[in-house]
């Protein structure tokens, strides 16, 4: 009896390591010392010399069931996007700056091919936020998991200057809200998106093609989140203060939008504002979901909200536009209760 015959190939591991390391290298950044296949990641914080209160921001997470929609489409090189922007739109989300990510895969079975496309993920969300792909664990978990199966979850570090950190204390009424476009359901809501599609979850149903998405429903569903690090340091370069900010994830408008508001303010949103991606209709009308229940489960096609003031409206547009993602004006700050008002 050994190790393999229990169902763990070390072997595999040594490849899947081997196959990802030139992924791994494209996110390096200055400040990380050593290489990959160390105990610990290591990162200089040379940076914060720089800073007058330097506080680290940390953010984990995972891609939640959506992971099973990449098993049965049996495409795996998106979906470590989804882990990266859901721990790094987080920290920029905070006023911070990601740092590095780390990245956690149990699978019932080690294939270094497949592990090599989930890792190759993981690095473009990581270039995409400009952090450092810095260490990971791929874990072998016979009996435990499927083979096919696997999960996928990471952790993310950041850095900012407590005076730039951003935490809604300076809200007001008239402030302006602009919402960033998402690029679909992202990756919260999907017990439910699965559910609602449980017939077509199959690669010929994935792969059916559908008029009003201009594209297959498995492309609609897998598209990976959008990662708003560089549209918020954009904003911030262009000299405006964001007074307040929320990540538009698990719980929708309604359990999000409150956590960037004080007490004493409240957010009116108008749904018409903004254009909302076909999925959702698509979704409502399919499963019978009732409009308040699409807003608190979905982003409903805005993943990222920023609180502004009025003078800096125009300003703040261009700069998200510059950092190539698209902004609407969707609402304001009022006096009220503390909560969401959506009209």
């Amino acid at each position: 009896m050994d190790y393999k015959k229990a169902g763990v190939d070390i072997e595999a591991g040594y490849k899947s390591v081997e196959l990802m390391k030139k992924h791994v290298a494209e996110t390096m950044r200055p400040e990380v010392l050593g290489g990959l296949g160390g105990f610990s990641g290591a990162f200089s914080l040379s940076k914060i010399k720089e800073m007058e209160e330097p506080v680290l921001l940390s953010g984990t997470d995972g891609c939640g069931t959506k992971v099973k929609l990449a098993i049965i489409m049996d495409k795996h090189d998106t979906i470590g996007i989804d882990a990266v922007a859901m721990c790094v739109n987080d920290i920029a989300c905070a006023g911070g700056e990601p740092l590095f990510f780390l990245d956690y895969i149990a699978c019932g079975k080690n294939v270094p091919e497949k592990i090599a496309h989930i890792v190759k993920g993981v690095a473009a969300g990581c270039i995409q936020s400009e952090a450092a792909l810095i260490g990971g664990e791929t874990a072998e978990h016979p009996g435990l998991m499927p083979e096919e199966d696997y999960d996928l979850a990471g952790f993310a570090v950041g850095l900012c200057d407590r005076k730039d950190m951003i935490t809604g204390e300076d809200l007001k009424k008239g402030d302006v809200l602009i919402g960033l476009a998402s690029s679909g359901v992202h990756s919260n809501g999907f017990s439910l998106v699965r559910k609602v599609f449980e017939k077509e979850l199959t690669k010929e149903g994935l792969d059916t093609y559908y008029e009003e998405l201009g594209k297959t429903l498995g492309e609609a569903l897998l598209a990976p989140t959008r990662i708003y690090v560089k549209a918020l340091k954009s904003v911030k370069n262009s000299g405006v203060r964001v007074k307040a900010c929320s990540h538009i994830t698990g719980g929708g408008f309604y359990e999000n939008v409150p956590r960037m508001l004080k007490e004493g303010t409240r957010a009116v949103i108008r749904k018409d504002s903004y254009e909302i991606p076909a999925i959702f209709p698509l979704l409502a009308k399919k499963g019978d979901i009732a409009q308040e229940m699409m807003y608190n489960t979905f982003n409903m096609g805005i993943g990222m909200m920023v609180a502004v003031d009025q003078a800096d409206v125009e300003k703040t547009m261009e700069a998200v536009k510059a950092a190539g993602e698209t902004p609407y004006i969707i609402g304001s700050i009022e006096e009220g209760e503390k909560g969401v008002t959506l009209c």
